[in-house]
């Protein structure tokens, strides 16, 4: 579904992503782990439109995409859900979803109050008036009312309790089983590998390992050079 293949990204002048190559296949979930969170959604925001690559070429379904906006990919069907969750604070939560683009009718807010019943009782409630966990639930809930295909979480656990944590792996997992494939950001290796099936590891820039997660827990090199665990 998704193919990076050898990009180079820059800040400016500034070399930020080197021959960076991956894949995401249709309905699954792949991890980008690291140990510096800056790093690893520099990925996602070439993916995303925000820092398009120099050199190397991103496709989606077959077709490149490099060269265009944030807004243009959402139409073709790919979602990115921000660490920071930039909710609409002085809306409620139902008008935060109602708000959202919609690519097709696939994405109801009821279906969205299926996958998140917590935001279903608090609908009524202002955004700004959220929990860490409840805004997170409403920034992929947004994300879902434009039914993509294609869902990038950056940093979905940042800032939230064990607890929290647990139930919003078992959300994503819910998302997986509709089909949507899933490209995560995650500092949380213990929670990301809970849910991903292949992995890569960046640092410096450059993915040091990319194989399945059972290749990944046998190797104990690159988990205590890259990930400290």
């Amino acid at each position: 579904m998704l193919r990076v293949e050898g990009i180079h990204t820059y800040y400016g002048l500034s070399p930020i992503l080197f021959d960076v190559s991956l894949e995401v296949s249709q309905g699954l979930i792949v991890g980008i782990l690291g140990n510096n969170g800056a790093e690893q959604r520099r990925p996602m925001k070439s993916i995303g439109g925000w820092t398009p690559p120099k050199q190397g070429s991103i496709t989606f379904k077959g077709q490149p995409i490099v060269g265009k906006k944030a807004f243009q990919l959402v139409r073709d069907g790919i979602a990115y859900v921000p660490d920071d969750r930039r909710v609409f604070a002085d809306l409620t939560v139902d008008d935060n979803l109602e708000i959202a683009f919609k690519r097709s009718a696939a994405w109801t807010k009821e279906r969205v109050y299926d996958i998140f019943p917590a935001l279903g009782d608090i609908k009524t409630r202002r955004a700004g008036n959220l929990s860490g966990g409840e805004q997170q639930m409403l920034t992929i809930g947004r994300a879902l009312m434009s039914s993509p295909e294609l869902l990038l979480l950056d940093e979905p656990t940042e800032g939230l309790a064990p607890l929290i944590v647990r139930d919003l792996e078992n959300q994503i997992l819910k998302l997986k089983d509709t089909g949507i494939s899933i490209l995560l950001s995650e500092q949380n290796v213990k929670s990301a590998l809970r849910l991903i099936t292949r992995v890569y590891v960046i640092d410096n820039g450059r993915i040091r390992f990319a194989g399945s997660v059972a290749d990944l827990e046998t190797n104990e090199d690159v988990k205590k050079k890259y990930l400290m665990v």
